[in-house]
């Protein structure tokens, strides 16, 4: 940080006596004097404004302006202008946003929630060689890109970290059932899981279940698959479910009757945002406490994760916005700092392509996640998380059990 960034980060900071850690949490870019101001820059973020995407959305412009707010509205050294675009629900809305943005004249471009948006952009932006930070999970059919690049992860990783773990956990003789919503990335997320879990292992029962896929699901939209599922009896089950659909998915599991009352593992979406608030009546007793049943997820990021940076991070977010961050708002603030880094290796001048350059030179990345760095498939390599269901006070959070992994 600069001496002016520290400064900001006091100030966000100091009403929560955790002043201290931003000393700590320097980088090797500080030279101990302030970067002169270089000429005004244009970053567009994409994002869904509205629909079942408006949470995840929301999130990722408070993770990026919360990083511009802590450094001065800088970004490696330049005054920033984040020109926002509603990224909507469809590939076609989401490459009119792109447009649009390219013609304002954008340094960079970042965001984008939905996996199909990303695929539908690909060609946009390798064309007009315009360097992407995604900042949430993308497809794994996204592959020999230049321009683009995730700090979030691949859809397959989540998957494949819960898989592994399991593979070594679940005794013989034990049956795990998998549900996902039919389409979208589930495929990539359940492909994942079926292999490091062993796609010929006998403790998997049966194919994957698919469920109709929906934006804004029903009181019983999966109420004949989640009876399909307790019909194998299992022992655990594995979904893939997000948002508005991760809320329904939870609320009718736990009042479909004979009531199914074993261990409940799916990627971070499931918990992530306000779904966890959402769904308290079916988790809690009346006397609030946990109702029997645990809920585990795996995750790039855990709020509760103890590192000087996620302290510094999760600190000035629930200052500022009065909730705890969620891999969404973390991954784009990881967004604003890898450009914050890339623009100032690109100099006084950068333009798209320097900055795409030296994105690849950035090296290591202090994250509130953990440390990370880029991989040849400009995704991170890093470190997942088994998080599972408690109670914080009367709050129901993400709590970190252990790490499970480093993939990429």
């Amino acid at each position: 940080m600069s001496h002016m960034n520290r400064r900001r980060a006091l100030q966000l900071l100091a009403a929560l006596g955790t002043t201290g850690l931003v000393a700590g949490c320097g980088t090797d870019d500080d030279a101990g004097e302030t970067i002169a101001d270089g000429s005004p820059i244009k970053i567009g973020l994409v994002a869904p404004e509205s629909g079942a995407g408006k949470a995840v959305g929301q999130d990722m412009v408070n993770g990026f302006e919360l990083y511009l707010s802590m450094h001065d509205q800088r970004l490696g050294g330049h005054p920033v202008t984040l020109e926002k675009r509603d990224e909507g629900d469809t590939a076609k809305t989401g490459q009119a946003a792109v447009n649009d943005l390219l013609k304002q004249g954008v340094l960079a471009l970042t965001g984008v929630a939905n996996p199909v948006v990303m695929s539908g952009i690909r060609d946009i932006v390798e064309k007009a060689r315009v360097p992407l930070i995604g900042s949430n999970a993308s497809p794994l059919s996204l592959q020999s890109v230049v321009y683009i690049w995730r700090t979030s992860y691949v859809l397959d990783e989540p998957g494949r970290a819960l898989g592994g773990y399991l593979k070594e956990r679940m005794p013989p003789g034990s049956r795990v059932v998998v549900i996902a919503p039919e389409g979208g990335g589930s495929l990539d997320v359940v492909q994942g899981f079926r292999q490091a879990f062993g796609v010929d292992d006998p403790r998997l029962a049966g194919e994957p279940i698919w469920a109709k896929s929906s934006a804004n699901p029903g009181e019983n939209t999966y109420a004949d698959d989640i009876r399909a599922a307790l019909a194998r009896k299992p022992d655990a089950i594995f979904c893939h479910f997000t948002g508005q659909a991760a809320i329904q998915f939870i609320r009718q599991l736990r009042r479909t009757r004979p009531s199914y009352t074993g261990p409940l593992y799916a990627p971070g979406f499931l918990t992530e945002g306000n779904v966890l608030n959402e769904v308290r009546g079916v988790l809690l007793d009346d006397d609030d406490n946990l109702l029997p049943g645990t809920i585990q997820t795996a995750s790039n990021y855990s709020a509760d994760l103890n590192n000087a940076a996620n302290r510094v991070f999760a600190s000035a977010y629930r200052k500022t916005y009065n909730v705890s961050p969620s891999t969404y708002a973390m991954a784009s603030y990881d967004a604003a700092q890898v450009l914050d880094k890339a623009i100032r290796l690109a100099g006084p001048n950068p333009t798209p392509q320097q900055v795409n350059l030296a994105l690849g030179k950035i090296g290591q990345i202090d994250s509130p996640r953990g440390v990370w760095q880029f991989n040849q498939p400009r995704t991170p390599q890093q470190k997942w998380y088994l998080r599972t269901v408690q109670l914080d006070g009367r709050l129901l959070s993400n709590v970190m059990v252990s790490e499970v992994a480093t993939l990429g």
